[in-house]
């Protein structure tokens, strides 16, 4: 299950959820739901911002090979690479 940085606009916190990619949080009260934080003195219906944040994709040929792939030490790509 993905997980997902949401920013409460009210307070300027920044929670980290665990949800479906199919669900959309759009208020405190629906954080709070999913995550079972405690809603505390913020309003149910302040609005909450996901987060734009990136994952790191380690591919399992890389997890096998830990040198690095000719094209990232100056080598050049194998192929019809145009990072050469």
């Amino acid at each position: 299950m993905p997980t997902y940085d949401y920013r409460c606009e009210a307070t300027g916190e920044v929670f980290e959820v665990r949800h479906p990619m199919a669900i959309k949080l759009h208020t405190w009260g629906d954080l709070c739901d999913i995550s079972g934080v405690l809603p505390g003195d913020t309003p149910l219906d302040s609005p909450v911002t996901r987060v734009l944040t990136t994952g790191g994709v380690v591919s399992k040929k890389t997890l096998r090979n830990p040198e690095a792939p000719p094209c990232m030490t100056g080598g050049g790509c194998p192929g019809s690479c145009s990072m050469k």
